[in-house]
């Protein structure tokens, strides 16, 4: 059965008025142009999965956007595999997409499968490390405890992983959030365990440089492993990518951390407490969840102050220090788990990606100026909707992969139609 793409819209799936009918047009043809349903069975079927998000502009008229539509059929998992909440994604340089899941969150009902004896016709969880092609082929996957070391008979494996980065050298690194995760481990593409920052169990606060405070990101680019130092501790901290040795602490504005830490262990119940007071985008110090931390090739480095609703670009010295730029607000009068969760580019530079996770959707900004030019997505649990939204990273050819954590638990594929 071939489905007219407009049909979606009389169910609720409400297209930006800025989304173009040829883009609609051209969707449609593709789905009945099929000389051979046996020939062209899965052209269909994707053209088919082609779903229109919601937009908001708010660029002047004219202002050239980036447009999406969700291919709703990506990824083809394996038959009987369920995943978790995905705190990380990564395209890699050949544009597979890797994704980081939580099979612990998954409950009895969804794992029947797994069970010894099985209860269920479905499902068992995925590794938690896994990868896809753009087409969304799933290519395989690893992890857990048995890829990490122990150290005085302590296994260093995130018991709540957070943050996934891939690097050029197509090595992976894992942070953690949970219960004394003070670790960033690197392992080969396959899970080869490589070598590691911090020691699971011990932290001392933003000025160590030794220990971690549960890091939530990990970008490795430029000669320099950064780490956004995250959830116990409130700080950027920079490594010699060669050596790991520690390089500097930043605290909000590129000064000495302050702010102090976390006390005790986080959990989820605090990603939306209002005990910090509500954000503060002009805080002199960043929020209780130092949540991403992006490079670019020009030395630029992102940092997601979520709890304060902005983001803060520092600026890499010629003699490898940071100096701070700008703050970039978003959405400041936002509460709840607050809003600048990851940061993304695309290929051009031309737009910046901020995913938001309390109003989940994607801001699209001016790549230089920063200033917003529109929004895409909305809340709901649909294709183009967003319930948790936690990563947002872009492709070589500007397409978007998403994720969701809390009761989300998925990945999703938005699909670069062009820019007009």
């Amino acid at each position: 059965m071939i489905l007219n793409p407009m049909t979606f819209l009389k169910k609720g799936h409400v297209a930006s008025a800025a989304l173009s009918f040829t883009m609609l047009s051209a969707l449609s043809l593709t789905a009945q142009a099929s000389p051979s349903v046996e020939e062209d069975a899965q052209t269909e079927v994707s053209a088919q999965a082609l779903i229109p998000l919601e937009m908001e502009v708010f660029a002047p008229e004219g202002t050239p956007l980036p447009r999406f539509m969700v291919d709703a059929a990506w990824p083809d998992m394996p038959a009987t595999m369920i995943i978790g909440q995905v705190p990380g994604l990564a395209v890699d340089s050949e544009d597979k997409i890797w994704m980081l899941h939580r099979p612990q969150s998954l409950s009895f009902s969804d794992v029947g499968l797994a069970q010894d004896p099985p209860t269920a016709l479905c499902c068992e969880p995925g590794p938690t490390i896994m990868t896809f092609s753009a087409d969304g082929e799933y290519l395989g996957g690893w992890g857990g405890p048995e890829h990490a070391p122990e150290i005085e008979g302590v296994n260093q494996w995130p018991r709540n992983v957070h943050g996934l980065f891939v690097d050029k050298d197509m090595s992976v690194w894992v942070g953690g959030n949970g219960d004394g995760d003070h670790v960033v481990l690197n392992f080969t593409e396959d899970g080869e365990f490589i070598r590691q920052i911090g020691t699971h169990g011990l932290t001392d606060g933003n000025t160590n440089g030794s220990l971690l405070g549960n890091p939530a990101d990990i970008a490795n680019m430029n000669g320099y492993v950064v780490i956004a130092d995250g959830y116990i501790n409130k700080r950027i901290v920079s490594y010699d990518e060669a050596s790991l040795e520690f390089d500097a602490a930043y605290g909000a504005y590129a000064q000495d951390p302050s702010g102090g830490t976390r006390e005790g262990s986080f959990d989820q119940s605090q990603a939306s407490s209002t005990a910090d007071g509500g954000a503060d985008p002009e805080a002199t110090s960043f929020g209780d969840i130092v949540h991403c931390v992006v490079s670019t090739d020009d030395g630029r480095v992102y940092i997601c102050d979520r709890r304060n609703n902005r983001a803060q670009m520092f600026q890499r010295q010629a003699d490898g220090s940071l100096e701070f730029v700008e703050d970039i607000v978003i959405a400041e009068e936002t509460g709840g788990t607050r809003t600048v969760s990851d940061i993304d580019f695309s290929p051009d530079g031309e737009f910046m990606y901020v995913a938001d996770m309390m109003n989940s959707n994607i801001w699209v900004l001016d790549g230089d100026t920063h200033e917003i030019l529109a929004r895409i997505g909305r809340v709901g649990r649909y294709p183009g909707e967003f319930t948790w939204l936690h990563s947002v990273v872009a492709d070589s050819e500007g397409n978007l992969y998403t994720s969701e954590v809390g009761t989300g638990r998925r990945i999703q594929k938005l699909v670069f139609m062009g820019v007009e």
